[in-house]
C-alpha cells in the first residue's frame, strides 16, 4: 500500500493526455491543475454557448475569465473548463472537481475578448470553434488535438483489491462535499461514509428558485421576506429528501446559508430590469437595493451566520425544510442523520443565537410530525478568532468541521481568488515550497486547527471533529487530519478513492 501513490488512482478514474503527443504538441499556457484528466474540444466563450453547442454533439472547453454559479449550466455541457482567474478553491475549481471534471484555474496568460469570441495568448489568436487540449493534471493548455488515454476500467480487479485493503488498514473516515443526489450517489459509488458538507446555496440557481431569493433579497419587510423563503421551503425540502436517501442512513452535515447575498442577484441593467418586470416594483428601487448590498470586501463581510443573526429568518426556513425531509423520511421508515451546521462563527455568542434558531425550529417540527429524530448542530472553524476560542464554542457545538479553504486566507490574509495571479510565482521561486490552498500549511493553518482540536476536546473528550475545505482530498492533508486526531475527512466525490488511500498511508505511516 506504501509504494503506490495516492495520485496514480487518478490515471484509473480520468482520461490522461498520451504522453508521446504531448511531448509533440505545441503549449499555448499554463495555469493551476484544478481538475484532473485531459480533454480536448472546441473553445466557446459563454456558458450559454457551450449548451448550445454541446447539444448539437460537439465537444467544447468552455474559456472565462472566471465562472460563476450562473455559468454552471455552460459547465456542465463542456468537456473541460478554462479561466485566466481564480485559484484553486475558485467556483470553476471547486465546481469541476466536484464533477470530476478536467479544469485549469488562474491562467493569466489569457488574454479573453467575449464580445469579438477571441482568445489572445503568448502571440497566438485562438477564436471560436478552434481545437485545444487540457492537461488538468499538470495546468497545461495545448493548441490542437492530442490524443486521449481513455480511463482503465481493466485495471480495476487490481483498483478493487488495493482499495479493499485501504480501508482495513485506516482509521480515518471519508465522507464527501456533495450538493445533490446524484453527487452523493457518486460519492457513495466511490465509497463515502456520508456527506461531509453539502453546500445549500447551490440549491438556489435553479430557474424555478433564484426568483424566490430574489425576492427575499429585496424585501423591506420580514413578513415579504417570509412570504418568498416560505416559495423556497418545498424545493430545498425536496432536495434534502433526495440527499438523504442517497446517503442511506449515513450522516449528512448540511451547511446553512453562507455566501452574501449579492451573489444571487443580476450583475447587469438588463438583468436587473428583467426581475424589476417580473417582481413588478419600479427598476429604481431594485437598483437602490441591489448596490446598498454592495461590499467593499464581501468574503469577510455580511455572510455566514452574520447573515442569521440579522435574518434568521433565513436558517429558520433552511431547518425546517431539513426537520421536514427528516421527519417524514423518518415516518417512511428510511434511516436519516443530519447534522446542521453554522458558517463563519467568530463568536460563541453567534452560534449561541443560531443554535436556538435552529433547535426551536427542529423540535416545533418534530411535535407537528410526532416524530423524533436524532440530529446535532454544530460549526465550521474557518476563523482564526474561532481557533483560538475553540474551546468556548465547544460548549455549545455538537461537532466541529474545519473550513480549511477560508481558515487559510484568513490565516494567510489571502484573496484565493486572486492568488492564482502570484502563487505560481511564489512556488516556482521557492517563496512557499506548496500552494497552501492545494496542501494544508502545518506550521501556519496546520497550528491553528491543532490548537483548536486540543481546546475543543479539552472541553469535550469526544467532539466529533472533521474538515470539509477542499485539502481533504489531498494526501498530505490527509495525513496530517490522521495526525492531529480528526475524525473524518470531506473532499469532492471524484477524490473519495484518494482519500481513502491516503488515510491508510497515514494509518501505516503512524504505526512506524
Amino acid at each position: 500500500v506504501l509504494r503506490v501513490k495516492p495520485e496514480q488512482l487518478d490515471e484509473l478514474l480520468h482520461p490522461s493526455v498520451a504522453p508521446v503527443a504531448e511531448k509533440k504538441a505545441t503549449e499555448l499556457a499554463k495555469g493551476l491543475p484544478a481538475g484532473p484528466g485531459g480533454a480536448i474540444g472546441k473553445i466557446v466563450f459563454t456558458a450559454d454557448d457551450a449548451e448550445a453547442w454541446a447539444k448539437k454533439g460537439e465537444k467544447v472547453i468552455l474559456v472565462r475569465s472566471e465562472t460563476s454559479p450562473e455559468d454552471v449550466h455552460g459547465m456542465h455541457a463542456a468537456e473541460a473548463i478554462l479561466t485566466a482567474k481564480g485559484g484553486m478553491t475558485s467556483h470553476a475549481a471547486l465546481v469541476a472537481r466536484g464533477w470530476g471534471k478536467c479544469c485549469i484555474v488562474g491562467c493569466s496568460a489569457l488574454d479573453i475578448d467575449v464580445h469579438k469570441k477571441t482568445l489572445h495568448v503568448n502571440g497566438r489568436t485562438l477564436r471560436e470553434g478552434d481545437w485545444v487540449t487540457l492537461n488538468g493534471t499538470k495546468g497545461r493548455v495545448y493548441e490542437g488535438k492530442l490524443d486521449l488515454l481513455p480511463a482503465d476500467p481493466d485495471r480495476n480487479l487490481w483498483y478493487k483489491e488495493i482499495m479493499k485493503w485501504a480501508d482495513q488498514l485506516r482509521t480515518l473516515k471519508v465522507r464527501t462535499n456533495a450538493d445533490t443526489p446524484e453527487d452523493a450517489t457518486t460519492a457513495r459509488n466511490f465509497g463515502a461514509e456520508g456527506i461531509g458538507l453539502c453546500r445549500t446555496e447551490h440549491m438556489f440557481f435553479g430557474p424555478d428558485r433564484i426568483k424566490a431569493v430574489r425576492e427575499m433579497i429585496l424585501s423591506d419587510t420580514v413578513d415579504e421576506r417570509k412570504r418568498a423563503l416560505a416559495k423556497l421551503l418545498p424545493f430545498q425540502k425536496q432536495d434534502f429528501m433526495g440527499i438523504f436517501k442517497a446517503m442511506a442512513g449515513f450522516p449528512v452535515t448540511i451547511r446553512l446559508l453562507d455566501p452574501p447575498l449579492h451573489e444571487f442577484l443580476p450583475h447587469t441593467d438588463k438583468e436587473l430590469q428583467e426581475l424589476a418586470d417580473e417582481m413588478g416594483v419600479p427598476f429604481e428601487r431594485l437598483n437602490a437595493k441591489n448596490k446598498s448590498l454592495h461590499e467593499f470586501n464581501p468574503m469577510l463581510g455580511h455572510r455566514g451566520c452574520r447573515l442569521g443573526v440579522t435574518y434568521p429568518e433565513i436558517y429558520e426556513m433552511q431547518a425546517q425544510a431539513i426537520m421536514e425531509a427528516a421527519c417524514e423520511l423518518v415516518k417512511g421508515k428510511v434511516k436519516v442523520v443530519p447534522e446542521i451546521m453554522i458558517p463563519l462563527v467568530g463568536h460563541v455568542n453567534e452560534l449561541k443565537n443560531m443554535r436556538e434558531v435552529v433547535v426551536s425550529t427542529a423540535e416545533r417540527v418534530q411535535k407537528e410530525y410526532k416524530v423524533k429524530v436524532p440530529y446535532t448542530v454544530g460549526t465550521m472553524i474557518e476563523l482564526p478568532r474561532a481557533c483560538v476560542t475553540a474551546d468556548e464554542i465547544a460548549q455549545i457545538a455538537d461537532f466541529y468541521s474545519f473550513g480549511t479553504n477560508d481558515l487559510t486566507q484568513t490565516v494567510y490574509g489571502l484573496s484565493r481568488d486572486d492568488a492564482g495571479r502570484f502563487l505560481p510565482f511564489y512556488i516556482e521561486n521557492r517563496v512557499l515550497t506548496e500552494d497552501p490552498f492545494i496542501t494544508i500549511d502545518q506550521n501556519g493553518v496546520g497550528a491553528m486547527m491543532r490548537m483548536a482540536v486540543e481546546k475543543g476536546r479539552g472541553v469535550k473528550k469526544d467532539l466529533k471533529m472533521g474538515i470539509c475545505g477542499e485539502h481533504g482530498g489531498e494526501p498530505k492533508s490527509v495525513e496530517f487530519c490522521h495526525k492531529i486526531g480528526l475524525n473524518y475527512v470531506s473532499c469532492s466525490p471524484f477524490r473519495v478513492p484518494i482519500a481513502r488511500f491516503a488515510a491508510a498511508q497515514a494509518a501505516l505511516k503512524g504505526k512506524k
